[in-house]
């Protein structure tokens, strides 16, 4: 079931609308204001990674620049752009 985006020529927003069915597929309009003038859209899309192609992303020189290990802030910092969930205790110890 794709997910379709479409940008409003009328109020300039964008709406996102479910493909139940691709043979029974109303025409789409404006989920801000009604209106029947859109535009598809090229979305995003994504595609499942591995666990090994997660890691070997996240060593990626541009994500290492910036980072000072020898700082707690610039770790933490990283640590939470790579979606690490950092806990209480941690927190604690660098002095977040």
């Amino acid at each position: 079931m794709p997910l379709y985006e479409y940008l409003c020529l009328d109020c300039h927003k964008r709406s996102t609308v479910l493909v139940l069915s691709l043979a029974n597929q109303a025409p789409a309009t404006c989920s801000h204001c009604a209106s029947a003038r859109v535009e598809r859209l090229l979305s995003r899309f994504a595609s499942p990674k591995s666990e090994e192609a997660r890691l070997e992303a996240s060593l990626d020189p541009k994500n290492l620049a910036g980072l000072d290990e020898n700082d707690p802030q610039s770790m933490a910092r990283f640590m939470t752009k790579m979606g690490k969930e950092i806990s209480a205790f941690t927190r604690s110890h660098l002095g977040l």
